[in-house]
Order: structure tokens, then C-alpha cells, then sequence
């Protein structure tokens, strides 16, 4: 190697060409077509022409020789058909030489200059030759096809960053109406890659070009992508955002409408031979007022010395069979999910609110728990039977509160309700009582908010025989060794109060005290109910685990074959994920819709009790929205748990999840 030596090397996936000023070793000092100088090993070298500049036509002009160099071999390039070399080279296994290579492309009298230029060629397109400084050889076909196909791809992924990223900026410039024409079929595209970088982030399939895009447009924070979006009309302003991260659907399809309609048609209700008839009795529902799903109804009789409670339960098992495609549909579902703004049920409408539901003055089948009770509501006798009812009246709480002293059937229900609650309170059971609030929305997305006494007459008799048809149910089950999702609770950490003498504050403590319940094939000791046993299976209609119920107390009377331990054990584990997303979803909606309700309450004073405190700040409880935040420890004022003390409210965001407090 000789000074004056005109080299090319790589870098920065680019080729350079330079002349060589200096030798010393294995090192070379170098100038670059670019005016630059630089030190390189003899190993960084490309290749090497035989040609040489003389050193003494200063650097200026060794630069606009090497440009020259550099134009000449680049147009030389556009006579290489490096496909055409391909299609002839294919076939061949072994590396190729540049020299050899060289010769395929200009067979006569290459130079150097020839040389440089197969290099550069096969060099800045890598899809038919694998490259090497020593060498070439031929990609397969199917590398060729794999290559050509990432190339498109990382093509596509470059106009979509520019065309997306363009547009996301414009959009964040502009407060206008969306002009169509501009959503082209990139643009849809970026949108929606947008979208599912907004919901899932660092999960999202195109994370990187989103990002790509987000950089390029200058975005600052995620709500800038959310505010774009609703511009774009792919979300509403109340977008359910949680929801579309559970990719829960709310309609059915169309395997299981077909099925459903199928059910229907067969008239159902018309095969219930072996059912006792029962639709003598007067039968009430009592739900609340929007309430369009009927799964539960209740009876009383006064016998005279005792009273026989009949609680009757819609037999959705007598509808759906296991493994029916609504069935498998119900199970992934595992709930209907409730919301302020939103119902999804667990099965079709034309079930949960026609078929299945217990509509005044229709015939339907059901599982009847009936009950002699004393006059101190002890249980004398049970029957658990097929029967076949139709509910003379549907009541709602409100009705009930108002009219309890006046019906004397709604009398005798809360009198056996309030004893049969205080037989659980002396066996060990926890009962808190704080109030629940009830958030609606309307069509027009109008927020109401207000408090539920859940210990009204109406809700307490309810819950109290609800509970007792669930206890009676599950001992029914466990006297025939009959597996089921049973529910048992152990002792809490601690108890703040006996019974239920509680106040606000004890009883919202206690509430993070108990211990979370067991789901499990064996029954077991409930403790916060004080009951040996229990299961759920009066809501068929809204949870899948109460349809599994049922169905195993159907199994008891003969109608279907039980389900297993081992089924039932893999039935409890399937449903962890659907109900720990129902949970989810329905707490955020709850607190989302509370929140926007409370964006238009800033400056409102509001009443709260004082929790704990950690080191800046203290835990404090909203009393009138039931809504924990967080109020700053401020300067001077020193507060205690149980505290009441007046907060303003400050600022709220719901789409944020903030909610800022000061006290006075």
C-alpha cells in the first residue's frame, strides 16, 4: 500500500472512497471525497484501486478527483442489472469473487473503476447477493422472496411514520372540521395504529412506527393522541377505554343468535313435563327500577303455626345445555357487566330479558327452593323441586320501601328476613353497612348521582333470602355429596365492631380487613355470612358460575348428568380471568362517570373522614360519593383517623383519573 492510493471503505452503511496520504503499519491516514481526514485500519478496507493521485495537486483538487472517481463510478452502476445477474448466477453454491463477478457484468477490459462499481452495486442492494468484502454469493429464491418481502414491508413502515406523522401533526395544529379527502388509505391506516398504541401501548403490534409517528409530529403526551382520535370520530369523549383493552364485545355472533333463534322456535317452555305446577301461588319479583332481566321471584304462605317461603328460580339450565355454543359463549364471558352507562349481558337479550326472565303473567320453568319456617324464621323443612311458575306481580325497591306496612305478604318477608339475619350476625357473620352509590347516564351522556340505602326494606329482605335459598341450596348439595362452586370466607384480620353497630368509618376499615372469599369444589365455613355452606345460584341469567350452580342442583333432581370435582375445578379456574375483567370494568366505568360528575363540582365543599395518614399526605373518604383521594398534608393542621373535617374540591379529571382536594 503507497500514499497517493485511491480506497474504499464503509461507513456508516455507506461507502466512502479517499486517497491515501500516509502509511505507517497496519494503519492509514486518509482524505475523504467528503474534505476529511481520518485514520483507519488496513482491514477496514474495501477495495483498493491500482490506479494513484499524486499528492502534490493539493487537498482541493484530491477532493474534486475523488468526486469524480465517485460520479464515474456511479454512473457506470446503472449498466449493472443485478437480477439479470441473478437469474443467470442462481444456482451457484460457492462465494464469487469480484474480479469473477466483475467480469460477468462488464466482460470487457474492466478496471478498477468496473470493480468499485460491482461493489457499490451489490453493496446498496443486498436483495439478490449476499455480500461479503471477500465476495459474493447468489440468495436462494426463497430468500430472495423473504428479503423482497421485508423490504416492502419496512418501506410501508417508512411512508406510514411520514404520512402519519405529517398528519398527526397538522391535526394538532389545526381546531377545524376533518377534511375527508386527507383521511387517504395510509392516513386510515396510521389512525389506526394510533388507536391500538393509545390503548395498549408498548403491547401494541406496531408500537415502534407509532412511536416513529408520535416523534415525528411532536407529541407531547398521550392525551394529544386521545384528543386526535376524538377529532377523527374513532372515539367518543366517554370512550370506554378499559373496555376496548378487554376486547369484550358487546354483541353475540351470529353461531349464537342462529342457536338462539333455534331455542326459541322450538317452544321451549311448552316440554316441562314433570314440573310441578306452582302458578296457583302468588309470586313477586323485586328488582331495581331498569331492571329487565328477571331471574328470582319469592312467595310466602302463612300456614297458620308456620310460614312456607318459596324462593323460585328461572331454570335457564331447562334452555341452555352444556356445551351449546351459547354455553361456551356464557363461560367466556363468565358475568353480565354492568355499568352506568352500559349493560353487556352474559347471554342474548332475547334470553337474559324475554325467555329466560320472569316476566309478570308468563309461564315459565324454574328450581323452587321452598321453605316451612317457624315463627322465628327456623328452618323446619326444605324442598328443592322443578316447578313451573308465573310471577302475578314485579315490584321494585321503591315499591316495596313505600308500601311494606301496607302488604302484609311484604310484612311477613321482612320479618323473617330481620331474624334470619340476626341468626347469622350471632354466628360470626360481618355485616357492613355503608352506602352504595348509584351513578347513571343517560342517552344525551348526562351523569346522576346519588346514594343507595342498601339496608332499606326492600334491598335488606332481598339480600337476607336470597342468602338463605343460596345456604339451603349449597347444604342441599353437600347432603348429596355433590360437587359445586362453593364459597367460603376465612376470619377477617380483625374485627372493629360486633354485629353491625358499626360506624361509617369502622365499617369502610372493616371492609379492607375481611379475607378475600375461596372458590373451591368442597364446601367450607363462610365467615363473613356465618354459614357452613354456600354457593351462588340465584342469578342464572347474569353469572356463570350460578348457571353451573344450578345445574348441578338440577343434576340432584335428575334432570342432567353432574358435573364432576375435576370439571368443576377447571370451570373455577377458567372463570379467574373473565371475572377479574368484569371487576375491573366495573369499577373504572363507575369511578370514571363519578369523576365526570365531579368535574362540574370544583369549588364544591364536601364532607370526609380522615382514614390514616401516611408521610405527606392523609387517605380521606369522601362521604357523600363514598370516593377515596388523597388530601396534602398542610401546614399546622394535624388530623387523626376518623376525623370529620370540609375539603374543596379542587380539580377532577376523569379521563386522568385525578382528583385534587385541599381541606376547608
Amino acid at each position: 500500500m503507497e500514499s497517493g492510493c485511491i480506497v474504499e471503505y464503509i461507513d456508516r452503511q455507506k461507502i466512502m472512497c479517499a486517497v491515501v496520504l500516509e502509511v505507517k503499519n497496519q494503519r492509514l491516514r486518509l482524505l475523504t471525497e467528503n474534505n476529511r481526514e481520518v485514520n483507519l485500519s488496513r482491514k477496514r478496507l474495501l477495495h483498493r484501486d491500482k490506479i494513484r493521485l499524486d499528492l502534490s495537486l493539493g487537498r482541493d483538487r484530491m477532493v474534486e478527483a475523488l468526486k469524480e472517481v465517485v460520479r464515474k463510478r456511479k454512473e457506470l452502476i446503472n449498466n449493472i442489472d443485478i437480477r439479470d445477474l441473478w437469474e443467470v448466477l442462481n444456482t451457484e453454491q460457492n462465494w464469487i469473487d469480484l474480479a469473477t463477478m466483475t467480469e460477468f457484468c462488464f466482460p470487457e477490459s474492466p478496471s478498477g473503476d468496473h470493480e468499485a462499481a460491482v461493489m457499490r452495486a451489490l453493496f446498496n442492494d443486498r436483495l439478490y447477493f449476499k455480500f461479503n468484502p471477500d465476495g459474493f454469493r447468489p440468495n436462494s429464491p426463497k430468500q430472495v422472496e423473504l428479503l423482497a418481502a421485508q423490504r416492502k414491508e419496512v418501506q410501508r413502515q417508512q411512508e406510514l411514520t411520514e404520512t402519519g406523522g405529517s398528519w398527526l401533526k397538522s391535526m394538532l395544529n389545526s381546531t377545524g372540521p376533518i377534511d375527508p379527502a386527507l383521511v387517504t388509505a395510509h392516513v386510515q391506516e396510521s389512525i389506526e395504529i394510533l388507536k391500538s398504541y393509545y390503548l395498549f401501548g408498548k403491547e401494541s403490534k406496531n408500537y415502534t412506527i407509532a412511536r416513529r409517528m408520535t416523534t415525528r409530529a411532536g407529541v407531547e403526551g398521550l392525551q394529544d393522541i386521545f384528543r386526535v382520535l376524538v377529532r377523527s370520530g374513532v372515539f367518543d369523549e366517554n370512550e370506554n377505554l378499559e373496555l376496548l383493552r378487554c376486547r369484550i364485545s358487546a354483541d353475540f355472533n351470529r353461531k349464537v343468535l342462529t342457536r338462539v333463534a333455534q331455542i326459541v322456535d322450538s317452544n321451549p317452555i311448552g316440554t316441562t313435563a314433570g314440573r310441578r305446577d306452582l302458578t296457583h301461588m302468588s309470586l313477586t319479583t323485586i328488582d331495581g327500577q331498569g331492571t329487565l332481566d328477571f331471574d328470582d321471584a319469592i312467595s310466602i304462605e302463612d300456614t297458620g303455626d308456620t310460614f312456607r317461603l318459596g324462593v323460585h328460580i328461572v331454570d335457564v339450565g331447562h334452555f341452555i345445555k352444556k356445551d351449546d355454543v351459547i354455553d361456551q359463549e356464557a363461560s367466556v364471558r363468565g358475568s353480565s357487566i354492568y355499568m352506568p352507562d352500559q349493560k353487556i349481558s352474559m347471554l342474548p337479550s332475547v334470553l337474559a330479558e324475554g325467555l329466560c326472565s320472569l316476566k309478570a303473567g308468563e309461564l315459565r320453568p324454574a328450581i323452587s327452593i321452598m321453605v316451612d319456617l317457624s315463627a322465628q324464621a327456623e328452618v323446619l323443612r326444605t324442598e328443592i323441586l322443578q316447578s313451573l311458575i308465573k310471577v302475578k306481580h314485579q315490584l321494585t325497591y321503591y315499591d316495596v320501601n313505600n308500601a311494606v306496612g301496607e302488604i302484609p305478604q311484604m310484612r311477613i318477608l321482612q320479618d323473617i328476613a330481620q331474624k334470619y339475619r340476626r341468626k347469622r350476625l350471632d354466628e360470626g357473620a360481618m355485616q357492613i353497612t355503608v352506602p352504595e352509590i348509584s351513578v347513571w347516564v343517560n342517552e344525551n351522556q348526562e351523569v346522576s348521582v346519588h346514594q343507595v340505602n342498601r339496608e332499606s326494606p326492600g334491598r335488606m329482605l332481598v339480600s337476607e333470602l336470597m342468602i338463605m335459598a343460596n345456604w339451603l341450596m349449597a347444604n342441599h348439595l353437600k347432603e348429596r355429596r355433590l360437587p359445586a362452586i362453593f364459597r367460603s370466607q376465612r376470619e377477617p384480620r380483625e374485627r372493629l365492631y360486633k354485629n353491625c353497630a358499626g360506624t361509617l368509618f369502622q365499617n369502610w376499615m372493616q371492609r379492607r380487613l375481611l379475607s378475600r372469599f375461596i372458590l373451591s369444589t368442597k364446601p367450607d365455613w363462610h365467615s363473613g355470612l356465618g354459614l357452613d355452606a354456600y354457593i351462588t345460584a340465584t342469578s342464572p341469567i347474569r353469572k356463570y358460575s350460578d348457571l353451573i350452580n344450578q345445574r348441578q342442583i338440577r343434576a340432584s333432581l335428575g334432570l342432567e348428568t353432574a358435573y364432576s370435582s375435576d370439571q368443576i375445578a377447571n370451570i373455577i379456574k377458567s372463570l379467574e380471568l373473565p371475572m377479574s375483567l368484569v371487576g375491573r370494568l366495573q369499577y373504572t366505568r363507575h369511578r370514571y362517570w363519578l369523576l365526570k360528575y365531579l368535574e362540574n363540582q370544583i369549588g364544591q365543599k364536601e364532607e370526609a373522614i380522615v382514614l390514616h395518614k401516611a408521610r405527606r399526605k392523609y387517605q380521606i373518604l369522601l362521604t357523600q360519593y363514598m370516593l377515596e383521594c388523597d388530601l396534602p398534608v398542610s401546614g399546622g393542621i394535624e388530623l387523626k383517623p376518623e376525623d370529620l373535617i370540609q375539603v374543596t374540591i379542587q380539580r377532577v379529571s376523569a379521563r386522568q383519573d385525578i382528583i385534587q382536594v385541599a381541606i376547608g
